[in-house]
């Protein structure tokens, strides 16, 4: 009896826009569209609408176990139809924030490597700074085709650490939130891991590890790749704004000290962070009456956001009237080793700026000095919370802080949950209800003494995006702190503090709208600076016509626009 023999062949098939995320639109594409591209016969027959996709998306989306399982799900969406990702971002922007970013996003780094599965990111490793320019043409970007790099070196990522090259999702993560938040075209951006090495030997053992395999490079060798990377990229990209995240205390602080002036450089870890702290002050002064020339400041936890905060609480005191030394002299810093003196060793630069002097407080304590002693002694109308110390702002600080003055400015920002200085629903009651209280994490409503008391989130994203939407349709030349102040008062200015118990911030709900308001304030701000390249007859309009919209559009099938 004769066999037939079967052989199993595959035929290959021909690349076509449905394998390009930029111009695919799945199930969108009209039978015309599916016969001039040569995909017929590729999709079902059912030509659907972009809410008719988000919606069955959305239903996978709510099928993932975990928001691990939907970061990743998010990720295999971006990575076959940009527009339907960011219509899902933008229809569920509240829910989906700690999904595509923090604190889903230090989830997935730490199984970067052994995930990996492709990237949106450009790689540039300081064993082969040669390649660098190379790197970034391999894009084919134009000098006009870039407005916003956000770049990481992975040192210092979230509350994790140092995370080598498993950190790039730190860069992609933040633009996702620059174009669902404000509107920043997808199409015009680029995300950048800066593979310096790492520390993390954990990641140095692991065989699935991608990135460099050596310790972190230092001193002049890490110095001389950063200013390697300033160059190419504002020579390559001289409209581009470039966002630093998550580097390193004293690299973040000494980059920006060193380059703002030279140019369009932003740190979200010190200056994003101490704008949105600045817009919880704004706000609580509107209750307190204050002056920010008057204000005591305390932070507790001197890294780089807790210095970054006091630099802009700084220069408001600046713009308020105040002299250099008369800012410095109301604002002290506290780390693990107490109350920042100048005759502590070793100290890093960025705490060098704020240390009080010995002779002066020597008195207070035989030793260390303390959080609650530094509160007594000072009466800080302004505690602020950078440490990661869960429960560190105990009921004796909170008490003590309200013995000094009526109405505290409480803000304990670490997060998540567990690294928070104190819960508001303790806070409340502790304080009897007269601390003004921003915190790092959504919280619910506390209720005390027949009140209700709104506890916004200090997130930087209510920030951010505005601000970098603004440096964009101004052309401004650099960030300065007026435009940083601006961003600030314009997010304060989305609240009506009047009312008992309300929130110092607001929602994020509706952040699309939120950001185009704080881009319109940047913009504005960098014009009166003198650092805005571009005006425009209506401020508004310009922001609003520069905003990105997740919709199918006709020009895009005929390529990346």
């Amino acid at each position: 009896m004769a066999v037939n023999s079967w052989r199993c062949t595959t035929m290959p098939v021909k690349a076509t826009v449905l394998e390009d995320r930029y111009r695919n639109r799945g199930t969108a594409f009209t039978l015309e569209e599916r016969a001039r591209l040569g995909i017929t016969g590729r999709l079902p027959a059912a030509v659907e609408t972009l809410d008719e996709q988000a919606g069955r998306a959305y239903a996978q989306l709510l099928q993932q176990p975990s928001n691990l399982h939907k970061y990743i799900y998010l990720n295999e969406v971006h990575d076959r139809n940009q527009v339907l990702y960011f219509k899902l971002l933008a229809d569920h922007l509240e829910e989906l924030l700690p999904v595509v970013y923090d604190p889903t996003v230090g989830e997935a780094i730490e199984k970067w490597s052994v995930d990996y599965r492709d990237s949106r990111a450009v790689y540039l490793s300081i064993d082969r700074p040669e390649d660098m320019k190379a790197s970034f043409q391999s894009l084919g970007l134009g000098a006009d085709d870039v407005d916003l790099i956000v770049v990481s070196d992975a040192q210092e990522i979230l509350g994790i650490g140092d995370w080598g090259v498993n950190g790039t999702d730190i860069s992609i993560g933040k633009l996702a939130v620059y174009t669902a938040a404000a509107g920043i075209d997808p199409n015009r951006v680029i995300a950048v891991n800066l593979d310096v090495g790492t520390d993390n030997e954990q990641l140095l053992n692991n065989p699935s590890y991608l990135g460099n395999r050596h310790a972190r490079g230092t001193g002049r060798r890490y110095d001389d790749f950063i200013a390697l990377y300033l160059r190419t990229a504002s020579e390559l990209f001289p409209n581009a704004l470039l966002h630093f995240e998550d580097f390193g205390p004293s690299n973040a602080r000494r980059i920006l000290v060193e380059n703002s002036d030279t140019y369009r450089i932003f740190n979200d870890d010190m200056q994003g962070t101490g704008a949105i702290v600045m817009a919880s002050v704004f706000s609580a002064l509107k209750v307190t009456g204050g002056r920010w020339r008057d204000q005591r400041l305390v932070v507790f936890g001197a890294g780089t956001a807790g210095t970054g905060m006091a630099d802009q609480i700084h220069a408001a005191m600046l713009r308020d009237g105040a002299t250099p030394d008369e800012a410095k002299k109301n604002i002290w810093l506290i780390d693990i080793h107490g109350l920042v003196t100048d005759d502590m060793r070793d100290l890093p630069d960025y705490q060098q700026v704020y240390a009080r002097s010995q002779s002066a407080v020597g008195e207070w304590s035989d030793g260390e000095i303390d959080l609650v002693t530094t509160i007594r002694h000072v009466k800080p109308t302004i505690l602020i919370g950078t440490s990661t110390a869960h429960g560190a702002f105990t009921e004796d600080v909170v008490r003590a802080l309200s013995e000094g003055v009526e109405r505290p400015i409480l803000l304990p920002l670490s997060n998540p949950t567990s690294r928070i200085e104190v819960m508001p629903s303790d806070a409340v009651p502790w304080s009897e209800g007269r601390a003004l209280m921003a915190v790092g994490i959504p919280v619910e409503p506390v209720q005390y003494n027949g009140v209700s008391y709104e506890i916004g989130q200090a997130n930087n994203a209510l920030l951010y995006p505005g601000l970098g939407l603004g440096t964009i349709v101004s052309g401004a030349g650099r960030v300065t702190d007026n435009m940083l102040l601006a961003a600030a008062e314009a997010v304060a200015g989305q609240v009506d503090v009047s009312a008992p118990g309300a929130s110092l911030l607001p929602p994020v709900a509706n952040l699309r709208a939120s950001s185009a308001t704080v881009a319109v304030a940047v913009a504005k701000a960098a014009a009166a600076d003198g650092v805005a390249t571009k005006s425009h007859d209506n401020l508004v309009q310009a922001v609003q016509d520069a905003m990105w919209e997740p919709v199918y559009r006709t020009d895009d099938l005929e390529g990346r626009q």
